[in-house]
């Protein structure tokens, strides 16, 4: 019997090769910073394999700066205004950074981007193509009848395994916040899918989350994806299609610091997020390390929804026992996921008064 097994071997050299690309890529270029308005809060293969040859070429350019960031590019979809809205927000953020990797933007074919069109959806497409260096994709929505809209939309997603002019993208939902550029992942070794698991989930088998999926697009991948939706059930959507052809051989990406949803700071169990049990949970430090937060807060509605104080009020994180003053008034991670909610609305207050004042 093997003393490591295969799958942890591979966990194991993908997390070592990670850290290798991050520590060289800081030596090179700092360009990972937070947010600064979240730090006003509380104060080319397709065979899946790990390929040594392709993490030793890509490590050798991160030293070398010799990195083409065109092969890459973030990647959104959306399919109504409200969507288009929070990935215009995602690319802001993603300019802010001055992440290297190209933007790319699926959307709509009956949006218009023509300048005498003065609709809401024209002006955000021109503004994320002309303040954010947004490439626009024209694409026809992929839906099924029934259902709600946004869950039976959101096969448009997987229309990213198509964008074959880039040997690598990263799909990102879009009820997000970024909070530092994650350039990194496109240096990954080789492999057609890498994702998180949606640790939150208490299923007997882990579950691959598609909030954060990083693609190698191909016309193989693609017609596998295609024929997959073409058969799936009334019950299975994005997840459940990317979880059905690769939950096997998908290489893992670490949740911690790539898949974090604001639900964490209101849960009072953090050893699934922490990966143990040892580790003293610390909101700040969590923030701090944090690159992709996710809006995940039944029933506190999506941060662009308008909730009630009052369920605002019953459903925010408690305050923690203090054990300096011996009162419940450690309240870190209540003000830390109050300030996510507070800084989305007023950047999308923001985007929308430019909006404004471009008509």
């Amino acid at each position: 019997m093997p003393l490591v097994s295969p799958k942890l071997l591979r966990a194991t050299v993908i997390a070592l090769v990670l850290i290798l690309i991050v520590a060289l890529w800081q030596f090179q270029s700092n360009t990972f910073q937070q947010l600064s308005h979240l730090n006003h809060i509380n104060g080319n293969g397709d065979n899946g394999n790990i390929n040594e040859n392709g993490a030793s070429s890509s490590l050798t350019a991160v030293a070398a700066g010799t990195i083409d960031w065109s092969r890459f590019a973030y990647v959104q979809y959306v399919t109504n205004t409200a969507y288009l809205c929070n990935s215009v927000m995602l690319f802001e953020i993603l300019n802010r950074l001055q992440s290297k990797a190209d933007r790319l933007l699926m959307y709509p074919s009956s949006f218009s981007v023509d300048t005498e069109d003065d609709s809401t959806e024209s002006k955000l497409l021109r503004k994320a193509r002309d303040e954010y260096k947004v490439k626009l994709v024209p694409i026809l929505v992929q839906s099924r009848s029934g259902g709600d809209s946004t869950w039976a939309e959101s096969y448009t997603k997987l229309l990213a395994f198509n964008q074959t002019q880039y040997d690598r993208v990263l799909s990102l939902d879009s009820d997000s916040t970024i909070l530092q550029t994650m350039d990194e992942l496109f240096l990954l070794p080789s492999a057609p899918v890498g994702m998180p698991r949606a640790y939150w989930l208490n299923f007997a088998e882990p579950v691959l989350s598609s909030q954060l999926v990083l693609i190698q697009p191909s016309e193989f991948e693609f017609k596998r994806v295609m024929d997959a939706i073409s058969s799936a059930s009334s019950r299975d959507y994005d997840m459940e299609i990317v979880n059905n052809l690769y939950k096997d051989s998908a290489f893992i990406l670490p949740h911690r610091p790539y898949n974090l949803i604001t639900g964490e700071f209101r849960s009072k169990q953090h050893s699934d997020y922490m990966g143990n049990s040892e580790e003293q949970w610390d909101p700040e430090k969590i923030l701090h390390e944090a690159k992709f937060l996710h809006f995940s807060d039944w029933p506190v509605p999506k941060p662009w929804v308008p909730a009630s104080p009052s369920v605002i009020q019953g459903k925010q994180p408690t305050c923690d026992m203090n054990l300096v003053t011996g009162h419940e008034d450690n309240c870190r991670a209540r003000d830390i996921w109050l300030g996510f909610y507070d800084d989305f609305a007023r950047r999308r207050m923001y985007l929308s008064e430019r909006e404004s004042d471009a008509r």
